[in-house]
């Protein structure tokens, strides 16, 4: 594993008074009146998403959850806003660390 695949990658933009953001890397959304609220419910739904994945009920399909990336038009917008000046009251790109929590080296996986 290399530390780049432990930075998921982001953006949130504000359409119609609501901002939305996006988590590229495993196709998630999450919709709120502020930045920092949808940046905080799109981080929540990461966690959530990855416990599932992983542990969680939905660990036999794993592989395929873990891989699940976000639809071209998705990328192409994101790559567009790293190229232009990003205007800081419609647009936001933003990474979030991939939640990790400490193993115990006789637990059953």
């Amino acid at each position: 594993m290399k530390p780049r695949d432990l930075i998921l990658r982001c953006y949130a933009e504000r359409k119609d008074g609501q901002w939305q953001a996006f988590c590229l890397d495993l196709c998630l959304a999450a919709q709120a009146d502020t930045f920092d609220e949808s940046k905080r419910k799109l981080s929540g739904m990461i966690s959530d998403y990855l416990e599932e994945a992983l542990v969680g009920e939905d660990k036999a399909y794993a592989n395929q959850l873990l891989s699940r990336k976000a639809p071209l038009f998705s990328w192409i917008r994101y790559f567009r806003l790293r190229l232009v000046r990003v205007h800081k009251d419609f647009t936001r790109l933003f990474i979030l660390p991939v939640p990790l929590a400490p193993v115990h080296p006789h637990a059953p996986l």
